[in-house]
């Protein structure tokens, strides 16, 4: 078997599981192998299922002997973010207080993930509560890329892993940036979803009108792969919309020939990486026959991204109510004072962000009405080493900045691409993002695939 397997696309993998050329078993016990050795230092995974997946593997080899395939993901390890209920096995969701919770059901997306075929190696670490900070009594993942550099929030076990060759997939979430943070800073590609597009049944909110679940993966078609088996309407989530999921994974070859993209002149504050990668996007779907426009940026986007915080802070209080405040002393401090913001929040100070979130939303419709796709940066500051995140501090301005291009699409519930474009010279990657209107998830595929037939940088690999 090949050493390097681990760092393979899942739709190669997948392609040499169909044709019988490797097993389901095989597979799974390599990848196994691979956790033990690296992720005792690295920590990306909460829990391990060893037992489970060895166990789904030899089920699924007997069913495609027998022929029966369930497509793509069909013996395909992958892992799930811990705040999606796995019958059986406990969900944590980055918290202390929650070490035993063992839920009885799936949530909808593992359901699907399992019925596809996929195997479920374990559950991926994340921040407490899927906000900012580690819960201090649980190590915090390490970038596989650079150990000096931030993993992402907080979706950071699932950037590590998918990053590292700990599972061909990931499930992230994103309720200000939690998928494109650990994506720009793993060098994955990473989609969050229109809000609606996939359940949220069965997974541990932080802010509900905020959270989008969406795949982390090496590549487009990779999470092409994975969206059009977890997307669509649920009817244990009243949110969840009913729109036609299409084959996106068919129709990723469209290309963009012909497509208008915009690229917005009011960008503030971008660094040389971050300039470096959109730059380098810009040639690369020109290249591909997509026509480069400028446009401006909405006037209430900063505004949205320092809104983002106490909205999020409100709802949280709600997904909170059982233990917060009667077991604050079991919170981490980031956590607790988030929840203790939103205990603060006026109810006339709510209506405003409220009314100001709808009028972002109607905005932004507008401008991707006048183009087909937005090229924007993940930050500002492509990339931050931990001790530069420290030295940052949590005040309001300087947590808005680091959002700034993010959460104004957690806010209107567009959906966006992130893809590696770029390195810095400590050898850490640099990410950019493609949006796209609501529900148009196929164009952002079909737009990063065609990027990624220009360039190169999603096959790059850590040193591991």
């Amino acid at each position: 078997m090949p050493s390097d397997l681990h760092y393979l696309s899942l739709d190669e993998v997948a392609r040499r599981l169909k044709a019988r050329k490797l097993s389901s078993v095989e597979l799974t016990e390599s990848m196994l192998d691979r956790i033990a050795t690296v992720d005792s230092s690295l920590k990306s995974y909460a829990t391990v299922t060893a037992d489970r997946a060895l166990a789904d593997a030899a089920r699924l080899d007997a069913e495609a002997v027998s022929g029966t395939w369930r497509g793509p993901l069909h013996g395909v390890p992958i892992a799930v973010k811990d705040l999606c209920n796995t019958a059986g096995v406990a969900t944590a969701a980055g918290m202390d207080i929650h070490r035993g919770n063992v839920p009885s059901r799936d949530a909808t997306v593992v359901t699907r993930l399992k019925q596809a075929g996929a195997v479920i190696l374990g559950k991926l670490q994340m921040t407490e509560g899927a906000y900012g900070a580690h819960h201090p009594n649980i190590p915090a993942p390490l970038n596989p890329w650079n150990a000096a550099y931030w993993t992402g929030s907080s979706s950071s076990g699932s950037g590590a892993a998918t990053a590292a060759g700990l599972c061909f997939a990931s499930l992230g979430s994103d309720t200000g940036g939690s998928i494109r943070f650990p994506s720009t800073m793993n060098g994955l590609s990473g989609l969050k979803p229109t809000w609606g597009r996939v359940s949220r049944a069965g997974v541990f909110p932080l802010a509900e009108s905020l959270d989008h679940v969406g795949p982390m993966t090496r590549s487009a078609l990779d999470a092409a792969i994975v969206l059009g088996v977890i997307a669509g309407a649920d009817p244990e989530d009243s949110t969840s919309v009913g729109v036609l999921v299409p084959d996106y994974a068919a129709s990723i070859d469209q290309g963009v020939r012909g497509r208008r993209i915009g690229i917005a002149t009011n960008m503030q504050g971008l660094d040389e990486d971050a300039r470096r990668a959109l730059d380098g996007a810009v040639d690369a779907l020109r290249t591909a026959g997509a026509t480069v426009v400028d446009v401006t940026l909405p006037e209430g986007f900063d505004q949205g991204a320092r809104d983002w915080v106490p909205l999020c802070a409100v709802e949280a209080v709600v997904a909170h109510e059982a233990t917060y405040p009667s077991r604050a002393a079991e919170y981490g401090p980031v956590l607790a004072a988030l929840l203790d913001q939103g205990r603060r929040l006026a109810a006339t100070d709510l209506a405003k962000m409220q009314l100001r979130r709808a009028a972002l939303t109607g905005e932004l419709n507008r401008l991707l009405a006048s183009v087909d796709l937005l090229l924007m940066p993940v930050m500002a500051r492509a990339v931050w080493s931990t001790a530069a995140l420290q030295a940052a501090g949590r005040d309001p301005e300087t947590v808005a900045a680091r959002l700034r291009y993010t959460a104004p699409f957690d806010l209107s519930g567009h959906p966006t691409l992130t893809l590696p474009g770029g390195m810095t010279p400590d050898g850490v990657p640099v990410g950019f993002q493609i949006v796209g209107k609501a529900f148009d998830e196929a164009l952002i595929l079909a737009a990063g695939h065609a990027y990624q037939r220009e360039t190169d940088w999603h096959t790059k690999r850590p040193p591991l």
